[in-house]
């Protein structure tokens, strides 16, 4: 189940919001955890029991580490719940990627492949294992003590709103609220009104998006030309964009419709003047992790030479490129953005600082695709085809008739990614997303709100197609 399917919207999400409200402020956290545990189960009834074990499991070794009074015993425990969560991770997501290459060296040498039944991945196995990691490092470290109650512990692992695809909640930005918190009026109007637009860029932009780039990237690339093939490549730009920041929205929506107030995930980074800037901007709170929990352990920039700085960046992309997918485009995307990210150290932040905004913009939008373009193709040979045809410079006259619904909503989406850029559109931003809302305003947002909604579960009855990219991390 996803938040832009029928399923959710019209029975799951007013079903558990009618619940939750009229439950006293002693039973919401119980609420929350069995809604959880039942969205979960539609999705992966095979896994949810894997989960509620490895939760139980985790919860008792941490309980034991804050108790443990020898440093040793507390590294040890510490080390054991890590290989646990990895541990799963590795077999789940890694199996069968590790056991396809290493039956593919025993073919090229001449050997008998090994016999292997293939592992079906568990959605969102990736997020919640980095939960339960910066639960066990947070408490080992006493950035804050470890939860009290399992169901408490629970409900911070599967909390269904940001379980499939984050944000990635870090323990010591959510501990607190797990016990105590509160949900306003206004929490629940503004709430509702960020989830609406997390639905809207979802349903509205990104499936129509999807709809032509899946089109176009499944030709027989050799046949297409360069109009056909950077129509393709920008439609998915801003499908994965407005797809994965739509879900996000959705998540901080539906958390502070209930009292929890999520971290932001992403922050216009198509705007980014480098691709330094762009990972700031991109993924926050998965940046955010693997500086706190990679980049900084293994010696992050406070290293004696500059050599083993530009290794530690290039390693923490390569194992970001890993997470995101068990297959050689996605390890190489992430060292590609990671040598692009040495290469700005070394020189090319200088010269981009004195070429002013515009085209450092454009050479951060650029590389950007390009990189999608790995991302998306997951055979390299089809791929360096496919660069191919974005510069054999053989374009053909923009076919605007038969289009004219797709080109109208990609002009909507490069407009609302470049929004902040034009005057007023950052302060314009601000005033939509962060600022506090008097009663007329609030009013005005429900409205907004509502239709919304109804042109989203609209464009989802009529059109039938409606993917989630991240559902698969």
């Amino acid at each position: 189940m996803v938040f832009s399917s029928i399923s959710f919207l019209l029975y799951f999400f007013p079903i558990f919001l009618g619940i939750y409200y009229l439950s006293p402020k002693g039973l919401k956290n119980y609420v929350v955890l069995l809604f959880s545990i039942f969205f979960y189960a539609w999705g992966g009834p095979k896994f949810i029991f894997i989960l509620l074990a490895s939760v139980y499991v985790n919860f008792l070794i941490v309980k034991q580490l804050d108790k443990s009074e020898k440093h040793s015993t507390k590294r040890w425990l510490t080390g054991l719940s890590i290989a646990i969560n990895i541990g799963l991770l590795a077999y789940f997501k890694y199996a069968n990627f590790f056991v396809e290459n290493f039956n593919a060296s025993l073919q090229h040498f001449g050997f008998s492949t090994v016999e292997w039944v293939k592992v079906v991945l568990p959605i969102g196995i990736s997020f919640y294992t980095f939960q339960t990691l910066t639960y066990s490092v947070d408490v080992y470290r006493n950035v804050h003590k470890p939860l009290k109650k399992v169901s408490d512990y629970a409900l911070y692992i599967i909390m269904f709103p940001q379980l499939i695809a984050g944000p990635i909640v870090r323990y010591t930005f959510i501990a607190d609220q797990i016990v105590d918190r509160k949900a306003d009026y206004n929490d629940r109007l503004v709430g509702f009104y960020r989830f609406a637009i997390g639905l809207a860029k979802k349903v509205l932009i990104a499936n129509v998006m999807g709809a032509k780039a899946d089109a176009i990237l499944s030709m027989n690339f050799s046949q297409i030309d360069s109009t056909t093939a950077w129509i393709g490549i920008l439609a998915y730009t801003f499908q994965i964009y407005f797809d994965f920041s739509g879900y996000s929205d959705m998540a901080i929506g539906l958390g502070r419709m209930i009292g929890f107030k999520f971290p932001e995930n992403f922050n216009n980074p198509y705007i980014s003047k480098s691709i330094t800037e762009f990972w700031r901007r991109w993924h926050m709170t998965l940046g955010d992790w693997m500086k706190n929990y990679l980049y900084i352990p293994i010696g992050g920039n406070r290293v004696k030479t500059k050599r083993r700085l530009y290794f530690n960046l290039w390693f923490v992309f390569l194992v970001s490129g890993f997470w995101h997918g068990a297959e050689w485009n996605f390890i190489i995307w992430g060292a590609f953005h990671g040598t692009f990210l040495i290469i700005e150290r070394l020189f090319l932040s200088k010269w981009l600082h004195k070429a002013g905004n515009a085209v450092s913009v454009l050479y951060a939008f650029f590389v950007t695709v390009m990189g999608w373009v790995i991302f998306r193709i997951e055979d390299y040979r089809s791929a360096f085809i496919f660069y191919g045809k974005l510069f054999s410079f053989k374009f053909s006259p923009l076919n605007w008739s038969d289009n004219h619904d797709f080109f109208t909503f990609f002009i909507l989406a490069a407009l609302f990614s470049f929004f902040v850029l034009l005057p007023g559109g950052k302060k314009f931003q601000q005033n939509i997303f962060y600022a506090d809302y008097n009663k007329r305003k609030l009013a005005l947002m429900f409205v907004v709100s509502v239709i919304l909604l109804v042109l989203s579960v609209a464009g989802i009855t009529t059109t039938g197609f409606n993917p989630f990219i991240y559902f698969r991390f």
